[in-house]
């Protein structure tokens, strides 16, 4: 299958310049393409992954990719689709972000390898450099400002109020554009769909400036059957990095997926073929209550992110969890599995009778309930049932003398630490 075909056939094009010349370019021979990256945060998060493996997709195709982590655009902020203004960081604190985000893609494009390994850039190597003179002369007057002011994402904070600076940022993207065209030959970009308006000034300024085409495609943003974003900015984000978001926490999110989302997904995020991802599909649907897609989507992430290791982990430490086999999993593994739990340290002088210590700690209201549930055989502590009134928790229930598990029910998990 034409690469063109696969990427339409996983639902990965959601616009494109022009569909009919960018699929003679990429049947004809190699492209040279981009996807930029903003350090707005130390750290890139699920939403980026769509635009990474399809960037990824391309070069398995035989076409070259340039990764562009914007150290200047970075320092600017773009307003696509933002209700307010962005909050400008120092040059430090955005250049700590590029190495980061640097060695993150690192882990899923080919950096080393043939004649279209990926090249990393840095739109700071072009705008550190250029006056503000130029750049007006230059690249400025090749926008008039009613083509500036027709963009959506523009067209939204005219209303609330937008700054000089982050009004100017297309203008900046599209030069990014321009450059990597004249300097490497790149006559693609790819990026998310909010992107469309600063991506097409790319093409624009390529067009008035060189009389050149440029090509653009863009990945749809990725919502669950609810219309829910994936993305840092409404309060869920799926960090690729392992400090904010564990392989644990990834391989729940993608357990929790939604039997509507999941087949749709395993197109999306996975190097499965179309082939192996119909036959999935069809046990799937065969009994949805396995979940097979949900466990085939986060093996196959997880393991893309983290590496295979970190999913064995996240797995076993899932079925230990399920199980109540507290005492199988290290402190390390407890901590990521129980990551976000209520937690209570425990004072040295305070009682730590299993009664006291389940009110104190905030696991029950009240005494009574205390007495109540211990009886019920409702509380494990480490993964054993405890249905003594007076039992006082000692040093042997720290794990690694470090915490101790308390469980109330089947699923409710407490971690106390000393």
């Amino acid at each position: 299958m034409h690469i063109f075909d696969e990427l339409k056939e996983r639902g990965l094009i959601f616009q494109t310049t022009d569909e009919e010349a960018l699929r003679k370019a990429l049947e004809e021979g190699q492209v040279s393409y981009y996807t930029g990256y903003d350090p707005t945060a130390d750290s890139l998060h699920l939403g980026h992954l769509v635009a990474i493996l399809t960037s990824r997709r391309l070069q398995l195709a035989g076409h070259k990719p340039y990764a562009l982590v914007g150290g200047a655009t970075g320092l600017i902020g773009d307003p696509s689709f933002k209700d307010a203004e962005r909050s400008l960081q120092t040059k430090d604190t955005v250049d700590g972000w590029v190495k980061s985000i640097q060695g993150q893609l690192s882990r899923f494009l080919d950096f080393e390898n043939g004649e279209n390994k990926a090249v990393m850039v840095n739109n700071y190597d072009w705008f550190g450099s250029i006056s503000f003179i130029d750049f007006l002369r230059d690249v400025g007057k090749y926008f008039t400002v009613n083509y500036m002011m027709s963009k959506e994402s523009v067209k939204k904070r005219i209303e609330t109020g937008i700054s000089y600076t982050e009004f100017a940022y297309q203008i900046m993207q599209g030069y990014d554009f321009f450059v990597l065209n004249q300097d490497h030959n790149v006559t693609l970009q790819i990026g998310g769909s909010d992107q469309w308006g600063n991506m097409t000034a790319g093409t624009e300024l390529l067009r008035r400036k060189a009389d050149k085409t440029g090509h653009v495609i863009t990945v749809p943003l990725i919502t669950d059957a609810t219309g829910k974003k994936f993305g840092k900015s409404e309060g869920n984000a799926v960090w690729l990095n392992p400090e904010k978001t564990s392989p644990y926490e990834m391989y729940q999110f993608w357990m929790n997926v939604m039997d509507a989302d999941a087949v749709r997904f395993l197109k999306i995020f996975t190097f499965l073929s179309l082939d192996e991802i119909e036959d999935i599909r069809k046990q799937f649907e065969a009994a949805p209550h396995e979940r097979l897609a949900q466990k085939v989507l986060a093996r196959e992430v997880v393991t893309l992110v983290h590496g295979e290791e970190a999913y064995k982990e996240a797995l076993n430490i899932t079925e230990q969890l399920f199980a109540g086999n507290i005492k199988n999993l290290s402190v390390k593994e407890l901590k990521q599995g129980l990551r976000g739990v209520p937690n209570y340290q425990v004072q040295a002088d305070e009682n730590h009778n299993i009664v006291e210590i389940l009110v104190s700690s905030g696991v029950v209201n009240s005494k009574r309930q205390a007495r109540e549930d211990v009886q019920n055989g409702a509380i494990y502590v480490n993964g054993d049932r405890i249905q003594d009134l007076d039992y006082v928790l000692s040093d042997a229930d720290k794990l690694e003398n470090e915490l101790t598990v308390i469980r109330r029910g089947k699923k409710k998990y407490f971690v106390l630490t000393y």
